[in-house]
């Protein structure tokens, strides 16, 4: 009897993890800091609300299916914005819209991998992205970071076996918030581009990058889209998380097979979340700029805050985006510690095991903190309730 695919991965963290909530009562003085998840837990602006409200009464092309790589209104318009943003030239037909980026992630797994294939991912992982590929039958190369939580090329290099269709990078990263620097994203390119295979780069986050300008210049090499798929999502840059819409920068020939795959899981994305996407491109450029100054007085303030952490043995990996990834001093492993900070500290946050392979030490001493929903003071509450923890 075979296996079904689904039980050829591992349970999503964020599921699990919200099973350590039941039943648990937290104290008036000590409510829950969720620290779990990377998502913006407020409601859109109002503006986009409105725009997203007038279609549903006004518009029975909000009601109806669409063009399977998306609406030709929101490609024109984000091909622009990426076009700026990356100081490049890049065409509507090279964008395609979907229903999230874990699924830009999926579609464009199934248009370069077959069974059996293997696809470089450096450790720790963005979990998803292992668990689509345990699902079909893809081989995911784990490739152990290094100094500052960088990944190398010539590490990576030594893996590539002749199964190997792709390397894939997330920058800035999750979970360990680090943003690769530019050279570093070349150097992979141009590997990626010698050996005959394809550089995913998913830049989920890069509306809170800390650098100004073009974080990296892979679009304007002229031949990019023979090596480079890229991968967006507006979710956290408009708090659209609940109605799904990611993206793919590709090549179209690239494009018009992950528009069979997209065709026949979701047949196209949904029209409401499209009108909220290109409307938030339009008009919410100054939001989010200010959007992105919140994060980064996060990102100071963690990294302010940590040496009160540091001072009883923890150590502080990686910050940036949404996260700060962090090595705990106890002898406990991360999971164990875990499930007690959610009964004795009213904290829920994520073990290092979950983001890399089972037999990987390392993530018994590691933890990720997502302080997208924890603000300036948040931060300064969660570093003392850490503080004063005892394992």
């Amino acid at each position: 009897m075979t296996t079904p695919r689904t039980q050829a991965t591992f349970v999503s963290p964020i599921v699990e993890s919200r099973r350590w909530l039941d039943g648990v009562d937290f104290p008036k003085n000590r409510p829950l800091l969720n620290v779990s998840q990377a998502a913006p837990a407020e409601a859109p602006p109002e503006g986009l609300r409105r725009a997203m409200a007038e279609a549903v009464l006004q518009d029975t092309a909000a009601h109806l299916y669409g063009p399977v790589l998306g609406n030709p209104d929101l490609r024109r318009t984000l091909a622009a914005q990426i076009s700026s943003h990356y100081e490049a030239r890049i065409t509507a037909d090279q964008v395609a819209i979907t229903s999230g980026c874990n699924q830009a992630f999926a579609a464009t797994i199934s248009a370069l991998c077959g069974e059996g294939d293997d696809v470089i991912i450096p450790v720790p992982w963005y979990f998803n992205h292992k668990m689509w590929l345990d699902m079909t039958g893809v081989r995911a190369q784990p490739l152990q970071v290094g100094p500052g939580m960088l990944p190398s090329v010539a590490e990576a290099e030594a893996l590539i076996t002749p199964r190997t269709r792709a390397i894939v990078l997330v920058t800035p990263n999750n979970p360990t918030g680090v943003e690769y620097p530019a050279e570093l994203l070349r150097n992979f390119f141009e590997l990626a581009r010698a050996r005959g295979l394809t550089l995913i780069v998913d830049e989920t986050y890069r509306d809170f990058d800390s650098r100004e300008g073009a974080p990296h210049g892979l679009f304007q090499l002229p031949n990019w889209p023979e090596t480079l798929i890229h991968l967006y999502s507006f979710s956290k840059a408009y708090r659209l998380t609940g109605h799904r819409v990611g993206a793919i920068a590709a090549a179209p020939a690239r494009l018009f097979e992950m528009e069979k795959f997209l065709d026949t899981v979701t047949i196209c994305p949904a029209q409401l979340g499209q009108i909220g996407a290109l409307w938030g491109i339009e008009n919410l450029g100054s939001w989010l700029a200010e959007e992105r100054r919140e994060i980064l007085a996060r990102r100071a303030a963690i990294e302010a805050g940590f040496p009160t952490l540091a001072a009883r043995g923890w150590k502080l990996l990686g910050c940036g985006a949404y996260f700060a990834y962090v090595e705990h001093p106890f002898e406990q492993s991360a999971e164990d510690i875990a499930r007690r900070l959610v009964a004795e500290a009213s904290v829920l946050m994520l073990p290092g095991s979950m983001f890399m392979p089972a037999d990987n030490p390392d993530g018994a001493r590691q933890f990720r903190i997502a302080f997208a929903n924890v603000d300036v003071d948040g931060i300064a509450e969660l570093f003392d309730r850490l503080a004063a923890f005892d394992a």
